[in-house]
């Protein structure tokens, strides 16, 4: 038996499963009352943990948890699917001492049906369909990981293999960083976000989110001014936020330094585009590197950062060219510059700039709110919402053309970003607490407008599905936040 994975709905079908499958082995070797919780994306896989403790899970356990979770594969175990009523799964996740499932579920009607999963005795639900039984899993890798474990798994993008294995160190302290931010605010799980948005509290949320997120670029720009560092270089995915960042994280620096950084982008360093390189499909590649010019790039910063004037280019989109002569930027003495580009992370672009004046941060909006503790939204798909609404409001673009367009900005993203995350001295967290609930305000009616017909329908109903779940923020209240939230790059001005 073989499952393709082809789209996102079939990597959450391989991924919830096989997440069901190592829950069911951890429960056989630790018993039914462990209290297993899957953090956070990493690596292209998923950290999972025990959370009755710190100490990290010993190799004999290790060992025998993989032995299981073989076992339940080769024998082929059906995954049954029981469709019960709100109040009957209340009653069941009360009998499994889950308090978070039965919180969330409390918030809604009682006699809305959903769907338990069950392998064996042991039960467990996803916000997701299942394969129909455990035989079609064929590869994953697990390995420990700190004090938990790293479930490694293929993606729709990875022709069905694992990708080669890197150490996220700052991704995954970024991570704990975010379970600290969760727990001060009291919103561990969507449970406790949805009672605080229900109770009229959610202003002091938005305002506690924003505040966490203020103080710690505060305290970067002290990092990178105390460090002498001279040349911030940012980079992330699609939808992190990174032009509303690279000004705040600019105007933190020119609070502790005396002087505003140089904002540039790399996008006026494309090569001209008759001399734009061909991708392996024998069109122009103009997400490479080897788009830009390193060569331009690397003299005309090394000169800003010695003080001297540069006749800095800027790209005409429409004669894809550069242009000279329209733009001198002449630096103080001193002067940092923050440059923000997909390729930001990758030395090739600052090749000639010596490694002790460079400064790398990756951005990702990191999801801080786990639905419960087995299923949580996924980075992706909390980018995507973002990108959603920023498109339909800036550009007119519907939510059929931003989910038609997802595969390739994620391919994009697999090629020249994520591979080069690890390479960041800082990992910036740019999620906030509350900005799922806001943003299914404007998204929901986007993705309902989808016609059944549509190649995208399927993929807008599981979104739907899933952020039915979030406890709508009133638009009202989004006059809380603030005008330099990295949220209004994405909903816009008050």
């Amino acid at each position: 038996m073989k499952y393709e994975i082809r789209t996102i709905k079939d990597e959450q079908i391989y991924h919830h499963s096989l997440l069901m499958v190592m829950m069911k082995a951890i429960t056989e070797v630790y018993g039914m009352d462990v209290n297993v919780r899957v953090g956070n994306s990493l690596n292209q896989g998923f950290f999972v943990y025990i959370d009755d403790t710190s100490a990290p899970i010993e190799t004999s356990a290790f060992e025998k948890i993989k032995s299981h979770m073989q076992r339940i594969i080769e024998d082929d175990m059906p995954i049954v699917p029981i469709e019960m009523t709100n109040r009957e799964a209340i009653e069941l996740w009360k009998a499994y001492d889950v308090p978070e499932k039965v919180k969330l579920l409390s918030m809604r009607d009682p006699e809305e049906k959903q769907v338990v999963y069950r392998i064996g005795d042991y039960r467990n639900s996803f916000y997701s369909e299942m394969l129909p039984s455990t035989g079609y899993i064929d590869t994953y890798e697990i390995r420990k990981y700190r004090n938990g474990l790293l479930l490694r798994v293929p993606n729709m993008l990875s022709g069905g293999e694992v990708s080669p294995y890197r150490d996220d160190d700052k991704l995954y302290e970024a991570f704990s960083e975010s379970k600290k931010v969760r727990k001060s605010m009291g919103i561990d799980f969507l449970a406790d976000l949805n009672q605080r948005v229900l109770s009229g509290d959610v202003v002091n949320v938005i305002e506690e989110s924003e505040k966490f997120q203020d103080r710690e670029i505060k305290e970067l720009a002290k990092r990178i001014a105390d460090e002498g560092r001279r040349l911030v270089l940012i980079a992330g995915p699609s939808s992190s936020g990174k032009t509303t960042f690279a000004k705040r994280l600019c105007a933190a620096i020119g609070d502790v330094a005396g002087q505003e950084p140089i904002y540039m982008g790399t996008d006026d360093y494309f090569v001209n585009r008759a001399e734009t390189p061909l991708g392996e499909d024998g069109k122009p590649d103009y997400e490479g590197i080897a788009a830009l010019d390193i060569e331009l790039f690397n003299q005309q910063m090394n000169d800003l950062l010695n003080g001297k004037a540069v006749d800095a280019p800027v790209y005409d989109f429409i004669t894809g060219e550069k242009q000279f002569g329209v733009r001198t930027i002449t630096p103080l003495e001193g002067q940092t510059l923050v440059i923000e580009g997909i390729h930001s992370l990758n030395d090739v672009l600052t090749e000639s700039i010596p490694a002790d004046w460079k400064f790398k941060v990756y951005i990702s909006p990191l999801t801080r709110v786990g639905i419960d503790r087995h299923n949580r939204l996924s980075t992706a798909d909390a980018r995507l919402l973002r990108r959603m609404v920023r498109d339909n409001r800036s550009r007119g673009t519907d939510a059929a053309g931003t989910l038609s367009n997802w595969v390739n900005v994620r391919r994009g993203e697999s090629n020249n970003i994520f591979p080069y995350s690890s390479c960041a001295d800082y990992v910036f967290n740019s999620s906030l607490v509350y900005e799922t609930a806001m943003l299914k305000v404007y998204a929901q009616p986007l993705l309902e407008a989808i016609e059944a017909d549509a190649p995208e329908y399927e993929e807008a109903q599981r979104l739907i599905e899933f952020i039915k779940y979030f406890e709508p923020i009133d638009i009202k209240d989004s006059a809380a936040i603030a005008d330099c939230s990295l949220l209004r790059e994405f909903i816009g001005e008050k």
